[in-house]
């Protein structure tokens, strides 16, 4: 519940509502082998996957959460979120977008559920390219609710099946199709210079609602699966809206404003990349370092995309020519997949939705402005708040650590100070001595001066 009393009457409403209407416009697909990959303790879960081998190549269907079949635009619940925008991940305790009863539940794509869904189908052929693209709203049933420290180990070759996995031959065989299509897929984008980073995510190590340390996550190739198939889903539906006259909201990265100081971290690996931001050698660079120093290679990706700077979202009208994506290297994208955590892609689900039943858009341009530029401000806002939190987790987790040596790489170089982040364990602090003459991405070392975990401040020195 979020305490305001009109959001509250509002699920109550939706609480006591079948969680599938009948609707005959609905395609049935119930009966299909769906499943979902998430962390290990999402429950709001936006997407669930499927696929069959046809002649063309792998047919690959993603179901999508129907959020707007609940939340109706300008009711309680619609005008909370318009308002938060995104779900904050604090490391420690989830912030939803909307109540948790939505998002959670009634909303979600849960185990066993049956629930509503925007599906989007595609064929994918040995190749990678796509072909066949189509939309369309179904009633759909998730018969497993899978992880990624689960699927991705089996996936590799490096570790048994998960349980539900393990107990079903069919669904082993569903998912080695979806892999296949995944990875041909990621192997097409990466030709055209989509990056590739060695990201190292910081992950709580919670026991009884204490810290008990940071681990490092990196993904993995359940992660990559699902990240390839949510990157063709949203390249769909970006070319879907302008395709049919309506204007959108685009995800887009621009080209690096400090292209040079990229230029300068290859050539210091003996590598030369051309004066001008280009994708494809930039990619080829990152490839390269990635078999020849696999070891440093997680702190070449974080310096460089320290150096690309935030994504942000703005509005596009049909015919206009946006910056596109840099890191994807993809002129038409917008973020649809996961519309119980991001206001934006609630937005491009009824703008979808409104196309497929020959209605109006439900937004004028000023209003999809006006949304573009809130979204990008709040996502900011919490992307700041959980780095704060993470910084604290990692402060409590390196207390006991204070005079030890660390291998670290910049990370910032700002009018409020040098950034550090070491990577075991994973965390990111101020440099406070010896900060002269370094940039984004110097390879350091480092010693921890002290720890505040009611501030989050770590302190390093040199």
């Amino acid at each position: 519940m979020t305490g305001t009393p009109e959001v509250d009457k509002q699920v109550a409403a939706l609480a006591a509502q079948p969680a599938a209407p009948a609707d005959p416009a609905l395609r049935d697909l119930r009966k299909l082998l769906w499943s979902s990959i998430d962390n290990d303790t999402s429950r709001d879960l936006d997407q669930i996957e499927v696929a069959e081998r046809t002649t063309g190549g792998v047919r690959v269907l993603i179901g999508i959460a129907d959020v707007d079949g609940d939340v109706k635009i300008s009711t309680p619940i619609d005008r909370h979120a318009a308002s938060e925008t995104t779900s904050v991940y604090t490391g420690v305790r989830t912030f939803s977008m909307l109540p948790e009863k939505l998002s959670t539940d009634l909303t979600s794509l849960v185990e066993n559920g049956d629930r509503l869904a925007v599906v989007v189908e595609i064929i994918v052929a040995g190749d990678g390219s796509i072909s066949a693209p189509a939309i369309y709203r179904a009633l759909v049933h998730n018969r497993a609710q899978l992880a990624y420290n689960g699927v991705g180990p089996w996936l590799e070759g490096t570790g048994a099946p998960p349980p539900k996995v393990a107990a079903s031959a069919e669904l082993q065989a569903q998912l080695k199709l979806q892999d296949e299509a995944a990875q041909a897929l990621r192997q097409a984008r990466h030709q055209c210079g989509a990056l590739d980073f060695g990201r190292i995510e910081p992950e709580a190590v919670i026991q009884d609602g204490r810290v008990q340390g940071i681990a490092a996550h990196q993904q993995n190739r359940a992660g990559q699966l699902i990240e390839d198939f949510m990157i063709a889903a949203n390249e769909v539906m970006a070319r879907t809206l302008p395709s049919a006259g309506v204007s959108s909201i685009r995800r887009v990265v621009k080209s690096p404003e400090r292209w040079p100081r990229i230029v300068e971290l290859a050539r210091q690996c003996g590598e030369t990349l051309p004066p001008e931001p280009d994708a494809a050698a930039l990619n080829a660079f990152l490839q390269k370092r990635k078999v020849e120093d696999a070891v440093h290679f997680p702190d070449l990706s974080l310096s460089i995309i320290k150096l690309m700077g935030p994504g942000e979202y703005i509005a596009l009208r049909p015919g206009d020519a946006g910056p596109g994506h840099f890191g994807l290297a993809v002129h038409d994208y917008t973020h649809s997949t996961a519309p119980n955590r991001r206001f934006a892609d609630l937005v491009t689900q009824r703008l979808i939705k409104a196309v497929m039943s020959r209605q109006p858009p439900p937004y004028t341009d000023g209003a999809l402005d006006s949304i573009a530029q809130n979204c990008t401000a709040k996502e900011d806002a919490a992307r700041k708040v959980e780095r704060v939190m993470h910084k604290r987790i990692a402060a409590v987790a390196l207390h006991g650590q204070i005079g030890k040596s660390f291998s670290g790489v910049v990370t910032g170089v700002t009018s409020k100070g040098v950034f550090v982040r070491i990577m075991n364990p994973p965390a990111e602090g101020r440099l406070m001595r010896g900060e002269q003459g370094v940039d984004v991405g110097d390879s350091i070392r480092v010693t921890l001066l002290n720890t505040d975990p009611q501030r989050g401040f770590i302190d390093f020195g040199r």
